[in-house]
């Protein structure tokens, strides 16, 4: 779900072309599951014709100090992606799966810094968060049919849309491997399970029996939601070493996805 511009707060959202939101017939994460999943939460954000508007991406925690998320969350005016200073005050939520509660992480986000080619971008921390796990990253090429786990605080469906307050969670699949893209569809716990507004950047990883976890890509861009269609994520694995010199993520080699 690209550009994740839609209002916060407003009773009429206002969505450009594209957008992305949270997980759609997905199900609440429990308290302490995945807790390097990130909200990111952007205010004044800039219009070109001069007005100001909020907004919100997901991402992951790749190491102490450096969240992962969709290269178009961070965006000029024209809706040109930037590097740099962040374009706009932006918060990250790390470590919480109720947006009201008071555990985890609420920091500000620094710096950006956009990968060539993907839709992928790394957003630096004023402060390192040291007692959460990162994500790590996949240096394996993607395969058609193995099974991914999504998280992300997007909205539940595209009629009037708001963001989740909870931790959303789905399984999906993978259809297809092409370029900078990995194709998904909903598996579970529907086969329309899908990303939705504002999930943009929410990593998709896989998992194996012994809990080891192994981001493979970030939401993109994709149809309405709910759908059971192709939905568009960026991968990882050919940006790893620029993702490792960047932010001192840990690269491995992605095993099989399970399916519990």
């Amino acid at each position: 779900m690209s550009w994740a511009f839609a209002a916060l707060g407003l009773s009429t959202v206002l969505v450009a072309p594209g957008t992305a939101s949270a997980i759609a017939n997905g199900t609440p994460v429990a308290d302490g599951q995945y807790q390097f999943s990130t909200k990111l939460t952007m205010t004044n954000v800039p219009r070109a014709d001069g007005t100001v508007y909020d907004s919100a991406c997901s991402g992951a925690l790749v190491a102490p100090q450096w969240i992962i998320t969709a290269g178009h969350c961070f965006h000029d005016a024209s809706g040109t992606r930037v590097s740099g200073p962040v374009p706009y005050a932006t918060t990250a939520t790390v470590g919480r799966t109720d947006i009201n509660a008071t555990n985890g992480y609420v920091v500000n986000v620094t710096e950006v810094r956009q990968a060539s080619r993907h839709d992928v971008a790394l957003a630096k921390l004023a402060t390192p968060i040291t007692d959460i796990t990162p994500l790590p990253i996949s240096a394996s090429s993607p395969k058609t049919g193995t099974i991914l786990r999504m998280t992300g605080w997007g909205a539940t469906g595209s009629v009037n849309p708001t963001p989740a307050t909870h931790l959303q969670t789905g399984q999906f699949k993978i259809t297809r491997v092409a370029g900078s893209s990995v194709m998904v569809i909903g598996y579970a716990p529907a086969a329309d399970t899908s990303a939705c507004l504002w999930d943009s950047g929410a990593p998709y990883f896989t998992e194996t029996a012994d809990g080891t976890r192994t981001l493979v890509s970030v939401e993109s861009d994709g149809p309405s939601c709910p759908h059971s269609q192709d939905e568009t994520t960026a991968r990882v694995d050919r940006i790893a070493d620029w993702i490792q010199q960047t932010s001192g993520a840990t690269i491995v080699a992605a095993r099989a996805g399970g399916r519990g």
